[in-house]
C-alpha cells in the first residue's frame, strides 16, 4: 500500500530534495509552501501553496483540502534563519525574535497538531531542527534568535513524543546537517541531497522505542 508523505517548506532547499526523493521511493507526496517554485512544481508530486505554518487559519484549510485522507510521514520542514548577535539586540529587533519563534517553533507544533486528525497509530512526526537548539553543544555563542527558536522546538518535540505514543505515533526531532542552500547562503558541509537521504533514514528507522530523539541527520544522537 502506497505511503503519503506531508512536506511543509517543499519549495526549495531539504524540503524540495525531501519531496524529490520520497517520491522516487514510491511514497504519495504532498508539497506545502508558501508559493509554490518552478522546480517544485516540475515534481511529479501533489502542491498545495498558501499554506503558512504560522498561520493556523491557512493550516486548517490545508486540514479541509485533505479531507479524509490519512498521512504516514509528516515532515515539519518549513523554517526561517536568521543572527542576531548580543550586540544586535534592541527594542527593534524583538519583533525579529517573534516571527522567528512563530515560525520555527509554534509552527511545527501547531501544524502537527492541526493534522492530527489525519496521523493514525504508524504514523510519524519529523521536525526539522538545528543542533543550534542544543544548550550543551553550543560553544560559538551568538545567533540568539535562532537559537532560541530551535530549543523551543527541540522541548516541543520532546512533548509531542510522549503525547502521541499512546496514539501509535513517533516522533523524531532531526537535525539536518549544515546544508548548502539559499537559508544558509550556500554555505555549509553537506548538499541539500545527502541531507534529505540522511533524514529519510532517520524517519525511516523510527519506532515507539526510540521516539522523543534528537538526531543528526547522519544517525549521531545530539545533547539537549
Amino acid at each position: 500500500m502506497t505511503q503519503t508523505a506531508l512536506i511543509t517548506g517543499s519549495n526549495r532547499g531539504i524540503g524540495l530534495e525531501l519531496c524529490r526523493q520520497l517520491q522516487a521511493q514510491g511514497f504519495s507526496v504532498i508539497a506545502t509552501c508558501r508559493q509554490a517554485s518552478s522546480a517544485l512544481n516540475a515534481l511529479d508530486v501533489e502542491v498545495i501553496s498558501d499554506v503558512d505554518v504560522s498561520d493556523p487559519a491557512s493550516l486548517k484549510t490545508l486540514s479541509n483540502t485533505l479531507g479524509d485522507r490519512k498521512i504516514d510521514w509528516l515532515i515539519n520542514n518549513a523554517g526561517i534563519a536568521g543572527g542576531l548577535g548580543l550586540n544586535d539586540i534592541d527594542v527593534n529587533t524583538l519583533e525579529n525574535f517573534k516571527r522567528m519563534y512563530e515560525v520555527n517553533s509554534l509552527g511545527p507544533l501547531v501544524t502537527t497538531q492541526i493534522l492530527r486528525k489525519h496521523l493514525q497509530s504508524g504514523s510519524k512526526v519529523g521536525l526539522i531542527t538545528s543542533r543550534m537548539g542544543s544548550i550543551a553543544d553550543n560553544d560559538s555563542g551568538g545567533s540568539y534568535a535562532y537559537r532560541m527558536s530551535k530549543a523551543a522546538l527541540n522541548a516541543a518535540g520532546k512533548s509531542l513524543s510522549l503525547d502521541l505514543k499512546s496514539d501509535g505515533i513517533a516522533v523524531a526531532i532531526l537535525h539536518p546537517g549544515w546544508v548548502r542552500t539559499d537559508m544558509t547562503g550556500h554555505g555549509g558541509l553537506v548538499d541539500a541531497d545527502e541531507s534529505a537521504s540522511g533524514l529519510i533514514a532517520r524517519m525511516t528507522d523510527l519506532t515507539l522505542n526510540n521516539t522523543g530523539t534528537f538526531w543528526h541527520m547522519n544517525g549521531e544522537i545530539l545533547p539537549w
